[in-house]
C-alpha cells in the first residue's frame, strides 16, 4: 500500500481531531476561535524570535506551533459544519495559481518587481469592494510595522511623507536600531508613549490618504 505523502502532518491532524473529539481534552474542547487569538498572537512572535535567532530546532517547534494554531480553528470550524481544513487548502490553492499566471499561465513577470506588480492588480481585481488603498491593512499591527505599511500606500494617491534631513543619518539596521531605541528611550525620559504617539501619527496620515482618495477624479 502507497503511504500517504505527508504522513506526518496526517497524524498530527489526527491527534487535533481526537483532543477535541467527544471524550477528549476538556479544555480544547472549550475554545473558540476567539479565546484562541491570544495565542496565535504569542506563537507567531516566538516564530519570528526563531527566525531572528537562527536556531533550527526553535525554527521547526515555532512553525509547528503556528501550524496547529491553523489546524485548531479549521477543526473548531468543521465542527460548527461552516468549512474545513479541506477548504482552507482549496482557497489557498486557488489563490496562489490565480495570483502566480506567470507560473501556471502565460503572463510574463520576469523581476520580483514585475510579479508584485502584477500581485497587486490581480488582488485589487479580486475584491472590487475595497475602496481605499488602506482597506485591508491590520489595525493592529506592531506601530512600525504598520507605519511601512500606510507609508507604502500612501505613495500610491501621491501622498508622501517627508524624511526630515538627519546628520546621524542611519546607513544600517544596526544603526537604526539604535537611534530607534534612543528615540524611545527620550520618549519614555519625557512622560511620552512612543507607542501611542506613532499610532496617532499614522491615524492622521491615514486621514490625508483618504482625504486625498476622495479628491482625485474618478476614472473615466
Amino acid at each position: 500500500m502507497t503511504e500517504a505523502p505527508h504522513p506526518k502532518l496526517d497524524e498530527l491532524i489526527a491527534v487535533m481531531e481526537r483532543l477535541r473529539a467527544p471524550g477528549g481534552c476538556a479544555w480544547d474542547r472549550a475554545q473558540t476561535h476567539e479565546t484562541l487569538v491570544q495565542y496565535l498572537v504569542e506563537e507567531t512572535y516566538e516564530l519570528i524570535d526563531a527566525i531572528e535567532s537562527g536556531d533550527r530546532d526553535e525554527l521547526v517547534e515555532e512553525l509547528g506551533d503556528v501550524l496547529y494554531q491553523v489546524l485548531f480553528h479549521s477543526d473548531i470550524a468543521a465542527e460548527e459544519g461552516r468549512f474545513t481544513l479541506e477548504d482552507v487548502a482549496a482557497h489557498m490553492t486557488a489563490k496562489m495559481v490565480g495570483r502566480h499566471p506567470h507560473v501556471f499561465g502565460d503572463a510574463t513577470a520576469d523581476t520580483p518587481d514585475e510579479v508584485m506588480v502584477r500581485w497587486e492588480q490581480l488582488k485589487q481585481a479580486e475584491k472590487p469592494a475595497r475602496t481605499s488603498v488602506l482597506d485591508g491593512i491590520p489595525r493592529g499591527m506592531p506601530a512600525l510595522a504598520l507605519a511601512s505599511k500606510v507609508i507604502g500606500r500612501a505613495g500610491k494617491v501621491g501622498v508622501t511623507v517627508e524624511a526630515q534631513p538627519d546628520p546621524s543619518h542611519a546607513g544600517t539596521e544596526e544603526q537604526l536600531g539604535r537611534q530607534l531605541l534612543a528615540l524611545v528611550a527620550r520618549s519614555s525620559a519625557a512622560g511620552l508613549d512612543a507607542e501611542r504617539a506613532l499610532r496617532s501619527a499614522i491615524r492622521a496620515l491615514g486621514d490625508e490618504i483618504r482625504e486625498a482618495e476622495t479628491a482625485a477624479p474618478s476614472p473615466s
